[in-house]
């Protein structure tokens, strides 16, 4: 289970890294270039991450789990925003620096990363808990 979150979570995360650097070449289209494939499929793995990810950290929380039920339903609009926002860009016939800058701005994105964080750093202190109890 947890390796399914981490790599749910790797994928994210290498997308959005990708998209800063893909941003700063100023492309007005991924044709071409072989960076807009790489773009394409590192939008693809992030869309499949996202699909799913709030279940995947219902399975993974702490029971009794009561109390990350309002986080998890944030978590949960959070990547759906987030994965309606790729899942436009992905639609696009060209995806140009300026278009992927955007989606990088975007608030839908930078909120679900950093509910990432926060739930991912919420668990890493149950485990370290857990281990030392």
């Amino acid at each position: 289970m947890r390796q399914d979150l981490t790599d749910r979570v790797n994928a994210i995360e290498e997308c959005y890294e990708f998209m800063l650097a893909y941003a700063a070449q100023g492309l007005p289209a991924d044709a071409g270039v072989p960076s807009g494939g790489q773009l394409r499929e590192f939008l693809r793995r992030a869309a499949e991450a996202l699909s799913g990810l709030a279940e995947a950290y219902t399975s993974a929380v702490p029971q009794p789990a009561a109390a990350y039920q309002p986080f998890l339903g944030v978590l949960k609009r959070d990547a759906a925003d987030a994965l309606a926002a790729i899942e436009l860009v992905r639609g696009q016939p060209a995806l140009s620096s300026q278009l992927i800058d955007n989606l990088n701005a975007s608030i839908h994105v930078r909120a679900l990363l950093t509910d990432l964080f926060l739930i991912d750093e919420v668990l890493k202190g149950h485990s370290s808990t857990a281990v030392a109890d």
